[in-house]
């Protein structure tokens, strides 16, 4: 409960009061080949203490790869992403006019939207509610990178 001042009249507030607390941290990612690379240890140890309870939203500032979270054990589920999307959008293919970057660039934009370049996970017992078997990944889907950031935003 507080006094509000409005239009030079006193009143009593009692709508209750919502604090949000909302932290911003920028990460940077070493440049990594093509391919799919767990990232979440790399993640984790650029993100300050995590609440308690909350929710971790990851956002990749780039347009030619992307995130996921999926399996962090086999790395062959990783092989089979790559064989299957680089079956799916292939490079080099004469159809794409957005071609000025290089034959890989406009595979790795479409591949980009495929996945998306936003992820939010839970938070609980003060560290992120992943499953059992999984991992962040960074989808990197062109030929040669440089760092790729993230803006990982906690809210409490």
């Amino acid at each position: 409960m507080c006094i509000i001042f409005s239009n030079k009249k006193k009143f009593l507030d009692l709508r209750p009061k919502i604090y949000k607390m909302v932290e911003q941290v920028f990460i940077s990612l070493p440049p990594m080949r093509r391919g799919y690379h767990l990232v979440t240890r790399h993640i984790v140890e650029q993100l300050p203490r995590l609440p308690e309870k909350g929710l971790l939203n990851i956002f990749l500032r780039h347009t030619s790869a992307a995130l996921a979270i999926n399996e962090n054990a086999d790395p062959t589920v990783r092989q089979d992403f790559e064989t299957v999307m680089d079956a799916l959008v292939p490079d080099g293919t004469v159809q794409y006019e957005h071609n000025l970057e290089g034959e890989d660039d406009m595979p790795a934009h479409i591949k980009s939207a495929m996945f998306g370049v936003s992820l939010s996970i839970p938070i609980a017992n003060g560290k992120l509610a992943l499953g059992t078997w999984q991992g962040i990944y960074l989808c990197e889907f062109r030929n040669g990178t440089n760092n790729r950031n993230l803006i990982a935003t906690i809210v409490y």
